[in-house]
């Protein structure tokens, strides 16, 4: 009777301690995901802070005349700040067609859109998935919304490449998405883990502040020369996946509906990738995008600019160009826009020479040994 009657209370006490558990692991847990809601700086990945100050250039509508759209490259090599006329750099690490229409859509929401868009995509931006999961949307660059685009074109297409992303196949694809929404903590378990929750805030904060003074450019690799080969020189074949070319023909179909004239530009490799990229890889390229000049009136591709550089240029193992490669870049590409008819006005009409090849003047000033052709 005695042991009999001692078991209730112990067992009452034991589900008031299990209650106190579970709803102090609740309250833990809500405290994590209001914070990774709420601080972001605090804890994400050093390149964080530059996509944020690209997204606070868009919230703000400060564009100026010529937006820069695409990947890494054209986010690292062209400095706004150089080129003649106001410019903002949107191109963001990994980006792709998608990311490139999401900023698009925004922009031309603005009450002054941009009167120019350059694009620039490496070869391997149409034809693989890059960090669409780990980076625009984590990052916070696409919402809700563009998911669930993305999701009705790949099941259109029948390209489910970008929208599977990998290492998801725990969760069903829809409720990944609404989780990824809604910045579920899991997902950021890693920069919560490697900041200590807190750690990166001041670097970030920092990191924002630089981008945003470079109207939305930011380097990647910063070392004095690089002679490894990136993407393209590891291409078989150039094949655009079916949903990256669906969001390229949209993009290039939105800037035609609104007359914004686009220069579309191939940015040079070192000497290594240049080697060894297949010419057949580089002549489907250069066809696939011609096809979309003869089909877009508003879209030409640069001609006559450098497509291979001394290695001293770039500053790391993808082809980005290191800050003096950058600066040398930009500075022709400010010259380009300033040909022939003064500076604004050539700048917002489009560029002589690049409807037939060898067009312009562009190899001015840079070595021999690193224009096109050499």
């Amino acid at each position: 009777m005695t042991g009999g009657g001692d078991a209730k209370p112990a067992s009452a006490h034991f589900g008031r301690y299990l209650r106190t558990l579970v709803l102090t692991a609740a309250a833990t847990f809500a405290a994590v995901w209001l914070w990774v809601l709420l601080a972001p700086m605090a804890y994400m990945d050093p390149e964080y802070p530059s996509w944020r100050a690209k997204q606070a250039l868009l919230d703000r509508c400060d564009l100026g005349d010529i937006l820069i759209l695409g990947d890494s490259r054209a986010a690292a090599n062209i400095l706004p700040t150089r080129l003649p006329v106001k410019a903002t750099n949107l191109a963001v690490g990994g980006g792709e067609p998608i990311e490139a229409y999401a900023a698009l859509t925004r922009a031309l929401a603005c009450k002054t859109p941009p009167k120019q868009v350059i694009l620039s995509f490496d070869p391997g931006h149409f034809a693989r998935p890059d960090l669409f999961w780990e980076r625009s949307v984590r990052f916070g660059f696409l919402d809700g919304a563009d998911i669930a685009t993305l999701r009705a074109d790949s099941l259109r297409t029948g390209d489910l490449s970008v929208y599977a992303g990998h290492g998801t196949a725990v969760l069903p694809l829809r409720l990944r998405d609404v989780l990824e929404a809604a910045r579920f903590p899991s997902f950021h378990f890693a920069a919560l883990t490697h900041s200590l929750g807190v750690l990166r805030w001041s670097r970030n904060e920092r990191t924002f502040r630089k981008t945003l003074a470079a109207r939305g450019q930011y380097a990647f690799g910063t070392e004095p020369g690089s002679a490894a080969v990136a993407v393209e020189g590891h291409l078989a074949a150039f094949r655009p996946l079916p949903v990256l070319d669906l969001y390229f023909d949209r993009l290039l179909s939105r800037l035609q509906a609104q007359r914004i004239q686009v220069r579309f530009l191939i940015m040079p490799v070192n000497q290594e990738t240049w080697a060894s990229t297949d010419p057949a890889v580089r002549s489907a390229f250069k066809t696939y995008l011609a096809g979309y000049a003869g089909r877009y009136d508003t879209f030409r591709v640069a001609t006559g600019l450098p497509e291979h550089w001394p290695d001293r240029f770039f500053g790391d193992q993808f082809c980005h160009l290191n800050p003096d490669g950058a600066e040398t870049f930009s500075a022709l590409l400010a010259r380009r826009l300033r040909e022939p008819a003064g500076v604004r006005q050539e700048a917002l009409s489009g560029w002589s020479g690049d409807t037939g090849p060898g067009g312009g003047d562009a190899g001015k000033g840079i070595p021999p040994s690193a224009t096109h052709g050499s």
